[in-house]
């Protein structure tokens, strides 16, 4: 993890610096938040800024936000400087750390920023082979896509690939394509020049050079705007970049990864993708499959969260009941590791006996994983029987299925004539023009108070 500290070197602080280090991370330093923002524009990014309180917080804040660099901000200081503390809360820092130092205080927050590749729990076959995959292709440098339902764990089998490739020692920098303006999108991808548009304040480098020899994710791709496409192909073909109202290419030297979670053969029939992006982006694909799929994680996974979230809660850590593992296992998971995981932090927090039991495997309306189940099978039968009519229908007439549609619901009536027309939102004058038509075809027509089984 990059962890950016600002404000003077001084006594608790260069402790605070010691800590991180012995705690992995890559730490650099800013005298001044001036210094600091010009680091970030220069492309020396950061996962985690650490701020003294005294400097201006809410000024370093917004100045991120307006130039729309996303990065957590901490502020750290003595218990003398409780109001600095509170305004720097308020204005939008995520933590505030106490000086002296806790080492394990610092510790816990790097980890939590970092988000590195604890939380890759498999061992359901169907992914130890994907697992596997992933091994053979990571020392390389080809373009890989990873597809899969949302919640799947895209992001984390990309810095997979990272940790185990030559470039695991160079940045790996993500940008979420979904979450970004299309107007900005380009900004935040290359970069730009002083004034190129309003707001440029100053030269900004953009993901593209901030990963330079590293990696970088195009996390969501499919919803990148087809205009920007062209200058990404443009990118991953020759190794170079143009910053917005720049005039000169800049060379990089990154591995591109990329996720979605669509289709996006199916985007390029629909034109919303370059079919030539694709064949670069698509070197290598990693289909991760959904979690109900692999029913041999969920076990393993579900044990993995019960210890995540006893000890982030300070709760007792409850062991799974028989009952309730197998409610996880027959459980649909439309929002497969990311619902599960929810769904576990839940449990922790409801149990109230000695294991975790059904009853505090909930759903966030309350409702247990059986019941959301058996709604999943009933809604799916719906589906399925819906499909089934309406395939019935291909290849006929509308004619045809006019007909056998007023002839059933006359059935239904009885025969009688203005129910039937109510039903079906027509005059009975037009029902009995179309009867009397069926009947001149050799149809047989219903009699008040008859179907047509009875009237033959």
């Amino acid at each position: 993890m990059r962890l950016l500290i600002i404000g003077a070197l001084e006594g608790q602080l260069s402790e605070a610096t010691k800590l991180a280090m012995e705690g992995g991370a890559k730490v650099a330093h800013a005298d001044s938040i001036e210094v600091a923002l010009a680091s970030l524009r220069a492309g020396r990014g950061a996962d985690l800024l650490l701020a003294d309180v005294m400097a201006d917080i809410p000024g370093l804040l917004a100045a991120l936000e307006a130039e729309r660099i996303h990065i957590p901000v901490v502020a750290c200081g003595t218990e003398t400087n409780a109001a600095a503390a509170v305004n720097a809360i308020r204005a939008g820092a995520k933590e505030y750390i106490p000086l002296p130092p806790d080492a394990e205080l610092i510790a816990a927050i790097i980890q939590a920023v970092a988000r590195e590749n604890s939380d890759f729990v498999h061992r359901d076959p169907a992914m130890a082979k994907l697992v596997k995959l992933a091994d053979q292709i990571a020392p390389s440098d080809a373009s890989v896509l990873i597809t899969g339902e949302s919640g799947t764990g895209k992001e984390v089998i990309a810095k997979y690939v990272h940790t185990h490739s030559k470039r695991a020692a160079k940045p790996f920098i993500s940008i979420n394509c979904a979450a970004i303006p299309d107007n900005l999108l380009e900004s935040e991808l290359f970069g730009h020049e002083k004034g190129a548009f309003t707001g440029a304040v100053g030269r900004r480098i953009g993901k593209f050079e901030e990963a330079n020899g590293g990696t970088l994710l195009l996390d969501e791709i499919s919803e990148m705007d087809v205009r920007l496409q062209a200058k990404l192909l443009r990118a991953i073909q020759e190794r170079v970049i143009d910053r917005v109202g720049g005039n000169k290419p800049v060379p990089v030297d990154i591995r591109i990864l990329a996720t979605s979670n669509r289709d996006l053969t199916q985007s390029v029939k629909d034109g919303h993708f370059r079919e030539d992006l694709l064949f670069r982006l698509n070197v290598v694909n990693l289909k991760i499959p959904a979690l109900r799929e692999r029913p041999g994680d969920i076990p393993v996974l579900a044990e993995h969260f019960i210890k995540k979230y006893a000890q982030a809660n300070g709760v007792e850590e409850r062991p799974l009941s028989q009952d309730a593992r197998q409610e996880l296992v027959r459980a649909p998971w439309p929002g497969n590791v990311r619902e599960l995981e929810n769904t576990l932090h839940r449990a922790v927090l409801l149990a109230t006996e000695d294991e975790i039991d059904a009853e505090a495997i909930r759903l966030p309306d309350g409702t247990g994983l059986a019941d959301a189940a058996a709604a999943n099978n009933l809604a799916a039968q719906a589906a399925q029987t819906a499909e089934t009519a309406a395939r019935a229908m291909v290849g006929r007439t509308v004619a045809d299925v006019e007909k056998e549609l007023i002839l059933d619901t006359l059935d239904h009536c009885l025969g009688n004539r203005t129910h039937a027309s109510n039903i079906l939102g027509i005059s009975i004058r037009t029902l009995r023009n179309k009867l009397n038509q069926y009947a001149q075809d050799g149809e047989m027509i219903p009699a008040p108070g008859e179907n047509r089984g009875s009237a033959a």
